[in-house]
């Protein structure tokens, strides 16, 4: 498989395609990755240095990889923040430029707007680019549960609202959604879970709940999903086998002590994950 994915790059630290390019390579993907924005650090930790790249930057970068015929037999397009609207323009771009070439490639977006602690940390033009123009061009979209709620305008909590809010983003382009933080009040104590729902059905798995937030695990989440849902189209799967690797790489960052994620120390986790995790049909 072959993808092409538009996020940021750090030097230090994993977030972005610094975190999702080497797991999609150990699992045996090409990635052709584009940087949005190339930072010593992520901005989690309030100061870094380096360029952010403009809309036009990245168009430049996918028109060298056309004209080498790179865009052919791509299988997926992945995404992740969007730091202006001028990305998310040339993002859309190269994914219908991607589709002219690869027909049966997807676009798999993760809507990164925030979270239920800090709220939307994106622009509010950034916010109503990803829900109006970006999430309806996207096949597979991979929001936390409180980016679900802003996408659809609802709340959803328990496990009968979030499954309501995952149709309603479907019904407007989406086929596929991966909710990658479900928390629900009753759930298994000390779990958080990973909702999976396609056309054929839903699934929901559930993980001990780590007592750590990491930067970089969302990315790794959304690419390994991407690439086991596009390889076997089983979501089931896709979701049994994402659940173990992460959970796995987040267990040795956690027993570490570190605050960056513990990336080539985990990989045989992604290779050959542990599948200890049942997903369970609930739709």
């Amino acid at each position: 498989m072959r993808f092409l994915s538009i996020q940021s790059s750090v030097s230090y630290g994993h977030v972005g395609n610094s975190a999702a390019v080497f797991p999609l390579q150990r699992i045996g993907v090409e990635v052709m990755p584009v940087a949005t924005v190339c930072f010593s650090n992520h901005t989690g930790y309030g100061a870094w240095r380096g360029p952010m790249l403009s809309g036009d930057d990245v168009r430049e970068i996918v028109t060298g990889i056309e004209e080498r015929g790179g865009l052919a037999g791509v299988d997926a397009v992945l995404s992740g923040y969007q730091g202006g609207d001028s990305i998310g323009d040339a993002i859309l771009d190269a994914v219908a430029r991607v589709k002219h070439h690869s027909p049966d490639a997807i676009y798999a977006c993760d809507p990164v707007l925030g979270n239920a602690t800090s709220g939307c940390r994106v622009s509010p033009e950034v916010q109503e680019l990803i829900r109006d123009r970006v999430v309806p061009h996207a096949d597979l979209i991979t929001p936390n549960q409180f980016e679900l709620g802003f996408l659809t305008g609802t709340s959803p909590d328990t496990l009968a609202s979030t499954l309501d809010a995952v149709d309603r983003v479907r019904r407007t382009g989406p086929s596929t959604v991966l909710v990658t933080s479900v928390e629900r009040p009753d759930r298994p104590t000390g779990t958080i879970e990973m909702l999976a729902v396609t056309g054929t059905g839903a699934w929901l798995i559930a993980t001990p709940h780590l007592p750590a937030t990491v930067n970089g695990s969302g990315d790794v989440t959304a690419a390994l999903f991407t690439a086991h849902f596009r390889r076997t189209g089983d979501a089931a799967a896709a979701l049994a086998r994402t659940a173990a690797s992460v959970f796995s790489l987040l267990e040795r960052t956690v027993a570490s002590g570190s605050r960056e994620l513990r990336l080539v120390e985990a990989q045989e986790d992604y290779a050959h994950p542990d599948l200890r995790f049942e997903a369970r049909r609930v739709r």
